[in-house]
């Protein structure tokens, strides 16, 4: 089989015409939808970016072990095994943080890589003497000014990975068994245009670089809000008259008859929605946590239709094998999508989100429950071999206190290691601040309002979290902070 997946990082499905935008300019994402099946509950798990990529490799949920980090020796990375099936994968991207410590070993699982460089603090151009620039700008960061100076009229790094995108499609879009990663950081922030930073939407406001929000609650005014807003919209055009190139490509080579095509995302963003900016910081609600997806499978050739069945992240790798006509491995937890489209039936009840020390999420498609810690003081720990962190290595400290550990089953057993987590140490983890559990029912408050009282209904919740954090092979201390210990238990008793 030959597979097209092209993603994009921060895609905020609400902003999507087929999602019910009716103010943005995404006409080629309409068309996507047309010529595919649009998938309508579709939840990230392991957050933000580099988790979710673990997941796309492994199938399985990793946000209960370990925060922000690079593949594992015992992971059974999805490009891995179709490279040992004769599967040829190729990625091209411009998403930096392939290049950092924490994504170091992403890239090479691939048969080949292309990278692109320039994009945010993307360690690219060098100026010794830096860039002091006015505190108005937000999260703008050095080295993104450095980079921006060199990118100034000329082809953006998206520009450059479809253009790549192209070059390899003429090369092989004849030969059999491939699969074809292209990766836009865009629309992530900041929402730079190399259009003199004006607006593809004209809101009248002048603000001078101000388009990369702090990860933070709003302070800016209503009308600085609607810049940024209309900045976002801006990037999702560029992105949809490249997502437009493709199709037209597709049209005109006739690849839909052999080609299969996933658009996705790894999570979404905040836009001011609940008074919030961004990802990390805050409680995962649905602007982050519900994404898009769209799948063409042209051995099932069902297009145009949508899909409100459960699915999630995790799922995407065993889709990925199917396709290919290849068995999942045992230590993967997701499912193939391909049985949702065919047979429009359900493969999940539950599926769980959350970032490593963070609320841990569960929903059934209709409510989501936000579980936060009871213990915020309670001790967390990495497990892993590889211990690195976002844009750093572990230090010697957190080294120092950490032990050997050999109890799960979907490591092989092996001795990793099990490393406290110091605060200074690790950037993504125990973020939240004072939340309190809340539970939401998105059939009739789906921009998720009011939350629910209903003690019987977050019971309920509880035990489904646990059953579903005992399948991931969760750490004990994950239930002693979320105050689940009473569940964990029941539900050995039941298993034994």
């Amino acid at each position: 089989m030959k597979t097209i997946m092209l993603m994009f990082d921060s895609l905020n499905r609400h902003f999507l015409s087929p999602y019910g935008c009716d103010w943005t300019d995404t006409p080629n994402f309409q068309r996507l939808a047309e010529k595919t099946v649009t998938f309508d509950t579709h939840y990230a798990g392991s957050l933000p970016c580099i988790p979710a990529r673990r997941e796309m490799h492994t199938g399985r949920y990793n946000f209960l072990h370990r925060s922000w980090g690079p593949l594992e020796p015992f992971d059974n990375s999805l490009f891995e095994v179709l490279k040992g099936n004769g599967i040829y994968s190729h990625l091209i991207t411009d998403h930096h943080h392939y290049w950092e410590d924490g994504g170091a070993t992403y890239h090479t699982r691939y048969n080949t890589f292309e990278f692109v460089r320039g994009q945010e603090a993307d360690r690219w151009k060098a100026d010794v003497k830096g860039i002091v620039e006015p505190k108005h700008l937000g999260n703008w960061m050095e080295q993104d000014a450095i980079n921006r100076k060199y990118l100034k009229g000329k082809k953006l790094p998206l520009d450059k990975v479809f253009s790549l995108t192209f070059d390899f499609l003429e090369k092989n879009k004849r030969s059999e068994d491939w699969f074809l990663q292209i990766e836009c950081f865009d629309p992530h922030e900041p929402y730079f245009d190399n259009e003199e930073n004006c607006s593809y939407y004209q809101d009248g406001l002048r603000i001078p670089l101000f388009d990369w929000p702090n990860y933070d609650r709003v302070y800016e005014s209503v009308e600085e809000v609607s810049h940024i807003r209309s900045k976002y919209a801006s990037m999702l055009s560029l992105i949809d008259k490249k997502l437009g190139e493709l199709i037209d490509y597709m049209d005109k080579e006739d690849m839909w008859k052999d080609t299969a095509l996933i658009v996705n995302t790894d999570h979404g963003f905040l836009l001011g929605e609940h008074n919030l900016w961004a990802k990390c910081v805050h409680p995962f609600f649905e602007e982050v946590s519900h994404i898009p997806l769209f799948i063409w499978n042209p051995e099932l050739k069902v297009k145009n239709e949508r899909r409100n069945q459960l699915t999630r992240t995790i799922d995407l790798a065993p889709t990925i094998l199917d396709l290919n006509k290849l068995e999942k491995p045992p230590q993967y937890q997701g499912s193939s999508l391909n049985k949702v489209i065919y047979e429009n039936s359900s493969i999940c009840d539950f599926a769980l989100f959350g970032m490593h020390g963070a609320q841990i999420n569960i929903t059934d498609g209709r409510y989501v429950f936000m579980k936060s810690p009871v213990k915020k003081d309670n001790v967390l720990f990495n497990y892993t071999l590889m211990p690195m962190h976002m844009k750093s290595l572990f230090t010697f400290e957190e080294l120092l206190r950490s032990q050997l550990y050999n109890s799960f089953e979907f490591t092989g057993y092996l001795p990793i290691l099990k490393v406290p987590v110091m605060r200074e140490g690790d950037g993504h983890v125990n973020l939240i601040g004072d939340y309190e559990d809340q539970l939401y029912d998105l059939q009739i408050d789906p921009q998720q309002l009011i939350p629910v009282i209903d003690p019987d209904l977050e019971q309920i919740f509880k035990f489904e979290m646990a059953r579903e954090m005992d399948d991931n092979e969760a750490p004990i201390e994950q239930y002693e902070r979320l105050g689940l210990m009473k569940e964990y238990k029941i539900i050995n008793e039941e298993s034994d």
